[in-house]
């Protein structure tokens, strides 16, 4: 197919998206911000509490990440949002130049079930640290995220888990439209000191499994009016295939001019499989979780170093893989590792996937550019199946296709 290219002549403001090109319905674009550019599609490293674990930021950069994510709800707990503000906002404390987006909480509000109290005003949490109760409202979300000085702040919303009753459903949706638009409001009249101007601020559309109360949100929260929308609430319980169809049915609901997040997947095929119904920006754990538990996400598909066959494997994960870690260690050596107890094993397989993910869209983004995404997606999906070493366990922890 041929890609249509869109350039335009510049960005006039701090923050603004520019869509490139597409291909049917994937886009390559980027998103302007005060503390630099983000290629899109873009895959965010999750750094919750102001850290990828177990990985320095000068590997995260060099991954090729343009951004990073980090959350309010732990954040504001351990340090606190006004001691982070006091020490000069969370760029300068972490010591990381590039783009922040900060999660609001509301993924804790699901998690944290146990602990939490949701009412009209607020969720009122029982800290899992010391167990003192916390007030986190839309007012107070959005304050949390200003003083940490995030370039991208999210609404606070409700997520519900799947499978739920239909009511509890509707309930969350319409719970979470209500404080967006009092997180508009706080963001639009934050104080000068919380340097707003440039910032942004996106929605996120709930709704649970049920299309129709998917369309309502997202129709409600485009009539507000945000920076960039989100698609919350998916990989909560749902099947693969739900949640692949509630993609493909509500990214055509959002502006075609607004950055479009689908926020905590995925695998390297769901990555894929969304940037094909119009996704453009991604966060997940799985690529730093997997990797300190022994599983390297490869173009062969995933690797499970732990492993018995790979003691004796002197081959690198990748020999032409960019990533020095990839090429330069053996199998044998990184099975040493986490069969010693070696932190360093994780911390290299980590590395090893974020490189791993950067450069998938990477590649993405190029496809897209080139009219041949729908090719280079077929592909993948090829390469992880004809080419995975037939060595591996069923049970390597993530199942790619």
């Amino acid at each position: 197919m041929q890609a249509r290219l869109l350039y335009e002549a510049q960005m006039p403001e701090p923050f603004s998206f520019r869509l490139i090109a597409t291909d049917g319905a994937a886009r390559a674009g980027e998103i302007a911000t005060p503390h630099g550019m983000v290629r899109t599609p873009a895959f965010m490293p999750v750094g919750t509490q102001g850290a990828i674990k177990g990985v320095h930021h000068d590997d995260v950069r060099a991954s090729g990440a343009d951004i990073m994510l980090a959350n309010t709800y732990h954040l504001m707990l351990r340090p606190s949002a006004e001691r982070v503000a006091a020490l000069g906002g969370l760029h300068t404390l972490m010591s990381w130049p590039l783009p922040i987006i900060t999660d609001s909480g509301g993924f804790q509000v699901m998690s944290l079930s146990a602990l939490r109290k949701v009412t009209e005003a607020s969720v009122t949490f029982r800290s899992h640290l010391d167990g003192t109760m916390v007030e986190l409202s839309p007012e107070r979300a959005v304050e949390v995220q200003s003083l940490l000085g995030s370039d991208i702040a999210m609404q606070l919303d409700e997520c519900v888990r799947l499978p739920a009753e239909p009511a509890e459903i509707v309930r969350a949706m319409e719970l979470s439209l209500r404080w967006a638009e009092r997180c508009k409001r706080a963001f639009e009249s934050a104080p000068d000191r919380f340097q707003k101007i440039g910032r942004a601020l996106f929605a996120i559309v709930q709704g649970g499994d049920d299309l129709k109360l998917r369309e309502r949100s997202a129709r409600a929260l485009t009539d507000i009016g945000f920076q960039g929308y989100a698609l919350g609430g998916l990989a909560v319980g749902e099947t693969r295939e739900v949640m692949l169809d509630i993609v493909a049915a509500c990214a055509p609901m959002l502006p075609v001019d607004q950055p479009r997040y689908l926020m905590g997947v995925g695998t390297p095929a769901d990555l894929l499989e969304a940037v094909g119904r119009g996704i453009d920006m991604f966060d997940c754990v799985l690529p730093t979780r997997n990797g300190r538990h022994g599983l390297a996400f490869t173009r062969f598909g995933p690797i499970n170093i732990k492993n018995a066959h790979h003691a004796d494997d002197p081959r690198p994960l990748d020999a032409e893989s960019r990533c020095p870690a990839a090429r330069n260690f053996s199998r044998a050596y990184l099975h040493h590792l986490f069969r010693a107890g070696e932190t360093l094993g994780g911390t290299l397989l980590s590395i090893v996937n974020l490189y791993y993910y950067q450069d998938l869209l990477a590649a993405a983004r190029a496809a897209i550019a080139a009219g041949r995404f729908a090719d280079y997606r077929a592909q993948s999906f090829v390469q992880w199946r004809d080419k995975r070493d037939r060595a591996e366990s069923s049970s390597d922890g993530v199942k790619i296709i």
